[in-house]
């Protein structure tokens, strides 16, 4: 069973959007590059974390909400 992290919003945006949850993926995988990418992306959009929503599908890739301190859902397409 997996034990989500609840943060209380505070209305700044953080330095980084990236939760304390280490991503999985194969070595070389080209999913990190876009991890950091988004991460970066979000800390120039500049918005509290409460105020996005990762929403993905199935895959590897899929697995960012886990890997983002935002809201997020992994569902089936």
């Amino acid at each position: 069973m997996s034990t989500a992290t609840v943060t209380q919003p505070t209305g700044k945006p953080p330095q980084s959007y990236k939760s304390k949850f280490k991503p999985t993926w194969c070595p070389g995988c080209g999913d990190y590059s876009v991890l950091a990418a988004l991460d970066k992306a979000l800390e120039a959009f500049a918005r509290p974390e409460h105020e996005i929503a990762i929403i993905s599908g199935i895959g590897c890739s899929s697995r960012f909400p886990y890997f983002m301190n935002t809201y997020g859902i992994h569902a089936a397409h």
